[in-house]
């Protein structure tokens, strides 16, 4: 029986150059003319869905800048209804206990507009508030911020000047809440990744005892 030969690579493309996009109207030639309705849905106050959406959010993403652009996008997660509402073009949210960078907080002293992306698990779709936020210390509204018996020692208010739901298909592309799709063993585990890019130093060992079990229990 004959040899059967290797299978030869595919030819290469030839190479296409970096071509980049200057001008609203070249943006507009490639994406085109967003839909009424979705040029028009954005809203200057929160609505009463809006309320409820996020009286079941448990997370949400905070983007802001800094008065050079320097950018940062944190994450935030509280039990649902963290964020809360104070009134319909006002809300709050607690800091909680992390790693005292607060890159995004000095970015809100610099330069106080943010964006914010509020998810509900198992949702497609997304509850997005851009805003003008400043940093509170102390409010009547603290003791309600108050979780496990820890309450807040500062607090993200934000002036509402946007809300506006955003549709479902980043999460549908990227099988975002699919178990099936879900794959974290693909990555190395939070202990590796700081001894490896972090604390390369430290023992691994502690570091893996450090993020073992005890540290979901110690998060307020």
């Amino acid at each position: 029986m004959a040899a059967v030969p290797p299978e030869q690579p595919a030819p290469s493309a030839p190479s296409e150059p970096t071509v980049e996009i200057h001008s609203e109207a070249e943006l507009t030639e490639i994406l085109g003319i967003a839909l009424p309705a979705a040029a028009n849905k954005v809203r200057p106050a929160l609505h009463d869905l809006d309320r409820q959406w996020l009286a079941a959010s448990p997370f949400c993403l905070v983007a802001t800048s800094d008065a050079h652009g320097h950018c940062d996008v944190s994450p935030k997660g509280d039990p649902a209804g963290f964020a809360l509402v104070l009134d319909e073009t006002t809300l709050a949210i607690a800091e909680r206990p992390g790693n005292r960078r607060a890159d995004g907080f000095r970015n809100v002293l610099a330069n106080p507009h943010v964006g914010l992306i509020f998810l509900v698990p198992g949702r497609t779709d997304t509850l997005r508030v851009n805003g003008r936020a400043r940093l509170v210390r102390q409010a009547p509204f603290f003791d309600r911020m108050t979780v496990r018996g820890h309450r807040p020692a500062l607090a993200l208010v934000v002036d509402v000047e946007e809300v506006f739901y955003h549709c479902s298909k980043a999460f549908l592309r990227s099988k975002l809440w699919d178990p099936q799709a879900w794959h974290p063993e693909q990555v190395p585990d939070r202990a590796d990744i700081v001894h490896t890019v972090e604390r390369p130093h430290e023992d691994l060992a502690a570091i893996r005892e450090h993020y073992g079990p005890s540290y979901a229990e110690n998060l307020y």
